[in-house]
């Protein structure tokens, strides 16, 4: 009888086992390889029988097409999706703040803030009145579904897309933007453990967080490597270095290396910058400047070329990516500290192959046309000449005396055609 009792002791303060929480972060600007990453964390969640999916957010915003994305599939999400800004100094500005409302609770760590949802056309261009009016009305009525649906201010959450209003943590909470303010996760576990959610469906779930365990999405070798490589600044380098490795294959034929990292680099670079928004007047620029890199081999303007097409280049970088984001644009010091060292050596590898197709030949047949030599034979016209340290058969244009310096105009097969040499020809290269 004891031992049954203290059996039935020990089963009641058995700890219930760890409820399981996928976390997945958004840091930096939005774009599709962003949404592939939320939608594998949420399936990962689904697969594991997690509790619910946590979202950072730590964002200036995005891409649209890649936002709407993420959306659907938070609010197709099986599983609860937690949107949570940190950390405290963070940010969830325009896609952020759209992505933080799709979440079933969405929640803010002190000191954050979000809002100013303003769409804004990328590529740094002005939409006229009638199209800014209708892109405004579309994404003014997606916030206002998604607030509405949430149970939260719809009102108010139209006015960070008509009006740009954004608000710090505690206005938010206190304007039913958001349900929680939380100091950091472990606060945020605690205040939703038992809490009931409404899900987009309208199903009622209840969270428990008694002992959550957060596990990190890890991202697969490709995701680290696009997101890496998606900031235009890492673009831009890969292009630039792409390139010269081309050009020194072009120049140098057979070494293959440089050609075939250059062709990788060059590829990466474009599918790096595919899912930005392109000016192509800046790319024109661009190709200016290689264009300029290449006169100025040919042309003795004392570096002038080399200077416009340095400049040209910068300014090409500078507006490659001509984005409303900060984030999106490639900073100036990248600019010139990619642009400098090309123009230098691209202009060096130029110079040195123009110079080598002008240079004489001085090997084989063709490296004997215009050299001198010394008549062997008497040339009347026929005879033999010494050249090069070898007797060659030759025909002259005018009679040649034995011992007397020729000079080779032509080659035909075995023979070559020579002329008297001139006195004041010169030195002698027998």
């Amino acid at each position: 009888m004891v031992a049954a009792i203290g059996l039935l002791a020990a089963v009641a303060v058995k700890p219930a086992p760890a409820q399981k929480v996928v976390a997945v972060t958004i840091e930096g600007v939005v774009h599709p390889i962003t949404a592939e990453i939320v939608g594998r964390a949420i399936q990962q969640a689904e697969r594991q029988g997690a509790q619910a999916v946590l979202v950072r957010l730590n964002t200036p915003g995005g891409l649209l097409e890649a936002t709407r994305e993420i959306i659907e599939k938070v609010v197709a999400s099986p599983v609860p999706v937690i949107t949570y800004v940190e950390p405290s100094g963070g940010r969830a500005a325009s896609a952020g703040f759209f992505i933080l409302q799709a979440g079933d609770v969405a929640a803010m760590a002190a000191g954050t803030h979000t809002g100013a949802a303003t769409p804004v056309m990328l590529g740094g261009g002005q939409m006229d009145p009638v199209m800014q009016r209708k892109v405004q009305n579309d994404a003014a009525a997606s916030i206002r579904s998604l607030s509405g649906k949430r149970g939260r201010n719809a009102a108010l959450a139209e006015q960070t897309v008509l009006e740009a209003k954004s608000f710090t943590d505690r206005e938010a909470l206190e304007s039913r933007l958001i349900e929680l303010v939380a100091t950091n996760e472990a606060d945020l576990f605690g205040q939703l453990n038992g809490r009931e959610v409404t899900r987009f469906d309208g199903r009622r779930q209840t969270l428990r967080f008694y002992r959550p365990q957060v596990v990190e999405y890890d991202p697969t070798l490709r995701q680290r490597i696009v997101t890496a490589i998606a900031d235009p600044n890492i673009a831009l380098v890969l292009l630039v270095l792409g390139a010269l490795g081309v050009y020194v294959e072009f120049s140098n034929p057979g070494l293959i290396i440089p050609g075939v990292a250059g062709a990788i680099l060059v590829v990466m670079g474009l599918a790096a910058l595919s899912v930005l928004p392109i000016n192509w007047g800046a790319a024109a620029l661009l190709v200016l400047a290689l264009v300029l890199f290449v006169l100025e081999a040919k042309f003795a303007t004392h570096g002038l070329l080399t200077a416009g097409g340095a400049v040209s280049m910068v300014l090409g970088a500078l507006l490659l990516v001509d984005s409303p984001l900060p984030e999106m644009r490639i900073r100036f010091a990248t600019a010139l500290a990619v642009t400098v060292p090309f123009a230098l050596v691209t202009s060096f590898l130029v110079t040195l192959a123009v110079r080598a197709r002008l240079s004489k030949v001085l090997t084989g047949g063709a490296g004997m046309v215009d050299e001198f030599g010394v008549a062997h034979t008497a040339l009347a016209p026929r005879g033999k000449v010494f050249i090069h340290g070898e007797y060659w058969d030759a025909v002259s244009s005018a009679p040649v005396e034995a011992g007397a310096r020729v000079r080779v105009r032509k080659i035909e097969g075995l023979t070559l055609r020579v002329e008297p040499a001139s006195e004041e020809a010169g030195g002698n290269h027998e």
